[in-house]
């Protein structure tokens, strides 16, 4: 249900066809990266938080980052606390796993984080455990109605990741 109602969302631009499915599990950024055959910092990993009132926010961000608590709280007004994954799947529609900011269940807020803008396109999921789609972080703001970017995470400032691709264990 959920795959389903990625796709009916992103019908509007004419983008089901771009939607990846795969054989194995893509539910961890690092079997995403796996399956997709790129670096895990170019998965586009959605977390959700508990805001202050009834409704949850998603945190859209890159697949190598943490939640900077400090950063959150300067930037939300309150404390950054994770839904647990029956939460997640009431307030999205998406199980863990195939959480993404697309074909959600309620209105809910959606932020992406600055660590993404380091790629040009990146991978978040649709809705299952084995899917995914190639957007810019420009589309990425759009289809998901994004209220703004933000800078909330950590661990990436550091280091420049180098675009690796394995493919069926090949370096």
């Amino acid at each position: 249900m959920s795959l389903e109602s990625v796709k009916e969302h992103l019908q509007q631009w004419n983008r089901v066809a771009d939607m990846m499915e795969f054989e194995t599990s893509s539910a961890t950024v690092e079997l995403a990266a796996e399956a997709i055959g790129v670096i895990p910092a170019r998965i586009a990993k959605t977390l959700s938080f508990r805001s202050d009132h009834e409704k949850a926010i998603l945190i859209v961000a890159a697949g190598d980052v943490k939640i900077d608590n400090k950063k959150f709280r300067q930037t939300f007004g309150f404390k950054a606390r994770m839904l647990t994954p029956d939460e997640v799947l009431e307030q999205t529609g998406h199980a863990i796993g195939g959480v993404c900011p697309f074909g959600l269940k309620n209105e809910l807020d959606v932020f992406l984080d600055v660590s993404m803008k380091r790629f040009e396109t990146l991978f978040p999921a649709c809705g299952s455990t084995n899917s995914a789609i190639e957007l810019t972080t420009d589309e990425i703001f759009q289809y998901s109605l994004a209220r703004e970017w933000v800078d909330v995470c950590k661990g990436w400032e550091e280091a420049e990741p180098r675009e690796s691709v394995v493919l069926n264990n090949e370096v």
